[in-house]
């Protein structure tokens, strides 16, 4: 029997005329990584408050494991939580911070805190108040990660961090899935919820959208190229993944490619290609393309 650290029915909230969340049903299984998806403005932030009992429903509940949300002293006994804008207390230095954290949750491992507070390269001798966003966000990481809660939240967790600490980001939520942990990450970028995550919920204007694979997303990486050749034409037709092919000139094509490269590459080898420019969807191009499928 499937057992939930998360499990929503039903769960809305209003705000005055405001419908900020619109029936969400999900279901986080234990010792998974969820991911919680969707751009600025579509309830994610509004889903997290409601979980953590600082907001309550319009409508609807929702548990932490066996425990109801609005009973925040028993639900917090189970979770860690990382906020998008990390605030510290501006006297206290990280070490200080860290040491709090650590009473007054559920248990820390200490080893395992130090060895991340070195890989994010975090100085804990200052006090909060000089620490930069990243900085900041990172302490709260460590606090997080560092933890025995079976659960925990993520909001937006590298909206500061540069690649190399994104990386160690990453390692850490893979760590945390073979320590048993539930990870419930929200986030507004495909890539790192993809790089994580077991399934996705895609959430839109305040409605669930779909939750799917991660594997089922990869097939929205439809990449836009433009070749430039001399002589004729590379043959595109029936080449695995090339869309939309159109002729923008005598020697200029463009399409749109989705999934592996290889085949399409291999037809480009035939003819005498002599510029290739990839242009990457953005976030909301992504969106819109997943979107309309789900409509049509």
């Amino acid at each position: 029997m499937d057992t939930f650290a998360i499990r929503t029915e039903g769960l809305t909230k209003r705000y005055g005329q405001l419908l900020a969340l619109d029936t969400l049903d999900i279901a986080v299984p234990t010792g998974s990584v969820f991911g919680f998806l969707g751009p600025n403005g579509a309830g994610k932030s509004t889903t997290i408050r409601l979980l953590l009992g600082m907001a309550r429903p319009s409508s609807g509940h929702a548990r932490i494991f066996d425990t109801d949300a609005r009973d925040v002293r028993s639900a917090h006994r189970s979770l860690a939580y990382v906020p998008a804008d990390v605030a510290l207390w501006p006297q206290l230095t990280g070490a200080e911070t860290l040491e709090l954290l650590g009473r007054t949750g559920p248990g820390v491992d200490r080893g395992y805190r130090n060895e991340l507070v070195e890989r994010f390269a975090l100085d804990l001798s200052k006090p909060g108040r000089t620490y930069s966003t990243g900085n900041r966000q990172k302490v709260a990481l460590v606090a997080a990660f560092a933890t025995r809660a079976p659960l925990l939240v993520l909001d937006e967790p590298t909206s500061g961090l540069d690649p190399l600490m994104e990386r160690e980001f990453q390692r850490a939520v893979a760590q945390a899935r073979e320590r048993g942990q539930t990870v419930f990450l929200s986030s507004h970028q495909l890539t790192e919820v993809e790089s994580v995550c077991d399934r996705v919920a895609i959430l839109r204007a305040g409605r669930l959208v779909e939750i799917a694979d991660v594997a089922d997303l990869r097939r929205l990486h439809r990449s836009q190229v433009e070749v430039t050749f001399a002589g004729t034409a590379p043959q595109l037709t029936d080449v695995p993944g090339v869309g939309a092919v159109e002729r923008l000139g005598p020697a200029r094509l463009r399409f749109t490619l989705t999934g592996p490269p290889a085949p399409v590459l291999r037809a480009l080898a035939t003819a005498d290609v002599t510029a290739l420019t990839v242009h990457e969807p953005t976030l909301e191009e992504i969106f819109l393309d997943y979107y309309d499928e789900v409509a049509r």
